[in-house]
Formats: structure tokens, sequence, C-alpha cells
């Protein structure tokens, strides 16, 4: 699959809170790209539930 760049703004207190993560191993990238994949994963089984 190929990746596109995006370019975000969070307030101060979220960016500290991914450099903590960055601490740990993780990467924003990873993090912020995990949640967008539930979250969509969860929207597309919630509209199915209606038809």
């Amino acid at each position: 699959m190929k990746m596109v760049r995006l370019l975000i703004q969070v307030p101060e207190p979220i960016k500290a809170k991914l450099d903590a993560l960055r601490q740990e191993g993780k990467t924003a990238s990873g993090f912020i790209r995990h949640l967008l994949e539930d979250h969509f994963k969860g929207t597309q089984s919630m509209s199915r539930k209606g038809r």
C-alpha cells in the first residue's frame, strides 16, 4: 500500500503525550495510524448494521 504524508497540528499537551510515547519506542505516526484504522473499521461495521 502506498503511503502519503499528512500534516496535522495538535495542542502542546497532546504533543507532549506523543513525545512520551516516543520515549517508549513508539512513533506518533504509528500511533495515529492505529487510531485511524480502528476508527474506520468501527465506522464501517456500524454503517452495515442498519442495512
